[in-house]
Order: structure tokens, then C-alpha cells, then sequence
């Protein structure tokens, strides 16, 4: 299993969408038009250009989807600013999956479900939230709350509109920071908005966001009766080589790439204060 992570598997970009002004998925297969490997939603990849750079993204298609995998990158640096310059036929390098996913045969099944996003956050947990909808009868009620700056930074908003908010027994609650001229929907911050909602204190929360969103919702939620061992939150962004020698994702006795990047939240109570 170690080896076959190790060994880049050559993919074709076969498709590039833009989601926002700085947002855009981009859809890869092998050389033979298949997908590149199999996943569990949460799980990550490392994309790369040779002799450009490379990086661990997450995976945000769902693992049900048999004919191709998707990342949604935010244009930040070196490789996503030329990433987001290429084409499509543009052939670039995968090697995963790595770490954990969410616990979606485990603790999530048979449970109701609230995701809560901010901004690109929605990304890894896009994964899960299509992975729930192909399996529908094994999941209760899913609660879905995100936000982000304005109506133009919402990540996969036609997705969000056309499909999540028509799934039976799915509830969409949008919200961007700021008002904004076309915006009729609700406006103020993610952690502000779930006291606001009143959420049930019974389900079982998938959290994710920049650092300072996941702060404060959590202690929104904690505020509202949910015990830390409800929450699930994802810390990819630590992760650099994926398989524990790097040693920039460690955290104590704990390597994200290897114990995460998938925690429950009383389990980072247990690591130095460091992020």
C-alpha cells in the first residue's frame, strides 16, 4: 500500500470549472481514462507539475463516483497559481490517497448530519456530502450550513442550489459576511449563524473551515449542548509529504498525515495548542 502511494500515477485534466474569482476544480483521469485510484471522503492526494512544484489537495469528489476525481484549488502560491493557468489536456502527476476520511461507515452512519463550512472549506467535506446523497438510505437528516466572504466566493454554488437544496430531507442554509447588492439570503458570520439556527444537539457535526471559523463555531456549538466528541474537523492543510517523514505535520506525539487528517475535536484536546 506504502509503495503504490509513493508512485505517481500520470493524469489528464478533462475538465476545469471556475467556482469563484480566485476557485477552480479541476477533473482528472489516468492515461487511460479511468480513475486515477480509490478513495474515502476526507482523504487527500498529492498533485503535481514536474519541475513546477507539488502539493496535497483534497480529493472533493465522492468515492462513489467511479469515472473521475476532482479538486477544488484556491490560487495561493507557486503551483496553484499555475494550475490555474493551464488547460485542459494538461497532464500533471497524482499519488494517494493519504491519511484518514471521515468515519462515513462508522460513526456517521445511521446519524444526522450537520456540515458547516467556510469559504474553500467546503471542499473536503463536498466529498462526504456527495458520498451521503449516493447512500442515502444508510443516513438520517442533513443539515448543511456555509459561508464566505459574498455571494462570488460560495464554492460550488450551482451544485449547492440545483442539487444539495432539492435532496429530500436536506436543509441548505447559506450566508456571506457582508451585504451585497443580488443577495436576498442571510448575512453574517458561519459561527454567528449556527447559534442563530438553533442547531439539534443530538447530531453529529463535520466542521470545516480557516482556523479561526473552526474556533469559534465549535465553542457556538459547545454553547448550543454538543459535546466535543460529536464534531468532526479536518486538518489537511499541515499535511507535506503525506507519509510521516517530513515531520511538518506533527503535533505533539500525533502526524496529521498519518493520525488525521480526520480528528474528532475532544482528540485535538489532546495536542499542544499549536494550531
Amino acid at each position: 500500500m506504502m509503495n503504490d502511494m509513493l508512485i505517481p500515477v500520470v493524469g489528464v485534466v478533462t475538465d476545469i470549472r471556475r467556482d469563484t474569482p480566485d476557485v477552480k476544480t479541476f477533473r482528472v483521469v489516468g492515461l487511460d481514462g479511468k480513475k486515477c485510484f480509490e478513495h474515502m471522503p476526507g482523504q487527500c492526494a498529492m498533485l503535481s507539475i514536474p519541475g513546477v512544484s507539488e502539493a496535497m489537495f483534497s480529493i472533493t469528489s465522492s468515492p462513489t463516483n467511479t469515472e473521475y476525481m476532482e479538486f477544488s484549488i484556491k490560487k495561493c502560491g507557486c503551483l496553484t497559481d499555475w494550475l490555474h493557468s493551464i488547460d485542459v489536456g494538461q497532464q500533471v502527476t497524482v499519488r494517494g490517497p493519504y491519511g484518514n476520511g471521515f468515519p462515513v461507515e462508522e460513526d456517521l452512519k445511521g446519524k444526522n448530519l450537520i456540515f458547516i463550512a467556510g469559504g474553500i472549506g467546503l471542499a473536503p467535506l463536498r466529498s462526504v456530502i456527495n458520498y451521503v446523497r449516493a447512500n442515502r438510505s444508510n443516513y438520517g437528516k442533513v443539515t448543511i450550513v456555509y459561508g464566505s466572504r459574498s455571494m462570488d466566493d460560495l464554492v460550488d454554488f450551482e451544485e449547492i442550489k440545483n442539487e444539495w437544496a432539492n435532496e429530500k430531507d436536506f436543509n441548505v442554509h447559506l450566508t456571506i459576511d457582508r451585504p451585497q447588492e443580488g443577495w436576498d439570503g442571510h448575512v453574517g458570520f458561519v459561527p454567528a449563524y449556527v447559534k442563530e439556527l438553533n442547531l439539534n444537539a443530538a447530531d453529529t457535526v463535520l466542521l470545516c473551515g480557516p482556523p479561526i471559523m473552526i474556533k469559534f463555531t465549535l465553542a457556538a456549538l459547545i454553547e448550543l449542548g454538543f459535546n466535543k466528541t460529536q464534531v468532526f474537523t479536518t486538518m489537511e492543510l499541515r499535511m507535506k509529504c503525506g507519509i510521516g517523514k517530513c515531520g511538518r505535520c506533527n503535533i505533539g506525539d500525533k502526524y496529521v498525515c498519518k493520525d488525521g487528517p480526520v480528528f474528532r475535536c475532544d482528540q485535538l484536546d489532546e495536542m499542544p495548542a499549536e494550531y
